[in-house]
Parts: C-alpha cells; structure tokens; sequence
C-alpha cells in the first residue's frame, strides 16, 4: 500500500506499538514501586517505531534504512542511559510531585500522566520517521536539505552523548559532591544534552522534509523542543536546582540552552 493508505497502517502500528510499550513499562513500575522506569522507555518507543517503518513502509528504502539506523542509534544510546542513571536509586522527584499534585489512587494517575502522556508523545513526535516511510526518494535540491538534516542529527547526539557521559563521570566522582558541573560542555549550555536533543530530533525532521509530504510533519520536532525547554526538561530542572549553592553564578555565567562560550566569573562570587 502507498500514500495515505500506507500510512494509515503504519501509524496504527506504530500506535499499538507504543500502548504495549507503555502497558508494560508500567507493569514494571508499578511492581517495582517506583515509575521512573518510564524513561528507559522512552528512546526504546522510537527504535520500534523506526522499525516497523523500516518493515512496512513502502516509501525510498535508503531514507528508511538511513531513518531506523539514526533513531535506533540514539534510542538505543538514551535508554542503557537512563536504566544506568536510575539503576540503585529511589523515585524521580518529578513524578513523585506529580503523583502528589492530583487527587486518587497513584497508580491511576501514573497510567494516565505519565505512561499514557509519554505514549502519546512519542506517537506524535515520531511522525516525521513514519511520514517519511512512505514518501519517494529525495532527489534534486532536496538532497541537501537531506544532508543538512544528518549533519544537524550528529551535531545534536555529539551533544547529548558527551554532556551525558561527562556529567556522569563528574557525578561519579566524591569530591564534587553538592558542587555544579560546570565544565565541557555544560560550561557552554546549562542543558547541552536538552539541545543535542532538539537538534538531533530537528535534523531527523529535515530528512523526512526532503521529500514531500514530510515537511508538514514540522509540528513534531516543534513540540520535542516545547517537552525540553519548558513541559519536563530544562525549566522544570532549573526550578529544582535553583537553591543548590553555586548554582545562581553559574546561571549567571552560562548559557540557558543554547551553547556560547561562557562569560568570566565574577570574583566576587555574586
């Protein structure tokens, strides 16, 4: 099947897929008494749904490939990422705030804001991998829009990869201690894994936009860059680090998202 028919199958896939995913990533959590296991899922979700548009969709198979290949990369990478940062350790602060934000029974809610939020995002933000699965081969101009996207994607998982491996050598390290990283990368970006991420998720749209009719997928990478910034990633960690020591001149030196080189210290510590 080709065009809209195509894409209605596997979108459908796509979406049975990740409410399985989900039901069982909540299984886990709700077993093992804490719901942060949802994020090792996260990158997993994508992986799935780039290859089930690998599988049925009948669209240029080296956008395919070069699409499950990229997502699988960085899913892959995110997700051992996450189960290694909660391994051994308690609830996310996040979602033991949410759960206390709303009246009734936790693991109600926790199916409903968390795993079936999540579930919905990655189906939305994915749309650019699955659009792209049945679309004709990029020619012309549009291969550079193509390459742009790829050159954009290695930028942004440079990024998130080395602001994800640097902080946790730092973490792992007793002597920093209730210190603020502020080396590497995170001395150009307060959130320079939030970035890589935007910028990857942006270049994978690009490459879908190179053929039509993956540019009207736009509003998916618009809204992984809105998650992020302000719904769950860089404001909501800015609220919660915000009375650590150190952290007001470190703000003050460095870059919110976008990387530039930071300003000087201000000796007097103000």
């Amino acid at each position: 099947m080709t065009g809209w028919a195509g894409f209605g199958v596997l979108t459908g896939a796509s979406l049975v897929w990740l409410a399985v995913l989900q039901t069982v990533a909540f299984a886990i959590g709700h077993r093992i008494g804490r719901y942060n296991v949802v994020d090792v899922g996260w990158g997993l979700g994508f992986v799935g749904v780039a290859w089930l548009a690998l599988s049925i969709g009948d669209g240029d198979p080296v956008r395919r490939w070069l699409l499950a290949g990229l997502v699988t990369l960085w899913g892959v990478r995110l997700s051992w990422h996450m189960y290694v940062k909660c391994r051994g350790h308690g609830e996310d602060p996040r979602y033991t705030a949410l759960l206390a934000k709303y009246d009734g029974p936790p693991a109600r809610i926790a199916a409903r804001r968390v795993f079936g939020t999540q579930g919905a995002a990655q189906w939305f933000v994915s749309l650019p991998v699955q659009a792209s699965a049945v679309c004709g081969p990029t020619s012309g101009p549009a291969v550079v829009v193509l390459g742009a996207g790829v050159a954009l994607w290695i930028v942004g998982f440079g990024f998130e990869a080395t602001g994800d491996a640097q902080l946790r050598r730092f973490k792992a390290d007793p002597a920093n201690a209730g210190t603020i990283m502020d080396s590497g990368v995170w001395a150009w970006s307060r959130h320079p894994n939030y970035f890589g991420d935007a910028c990857l998720w942006w270049g994978i749209w690009l490459v879908a936009a190179s053929a039509w009719p993956g540019v009207v997928t736009v509003a998916s990478p618009m809204a992984m860059t809105y998650f992020l910034v302000v719904a769950t990633g860089a404001r909501l960690l800015e609220r919660s680090m915000s009375d650590r020591p150190g952290y007001a001149e470190y703000r003050r030196r460095t870059s919110f998202f976008l990387p530039r080189p930071p300003r000087r210290r201000d000796p007097s510590g103000g």
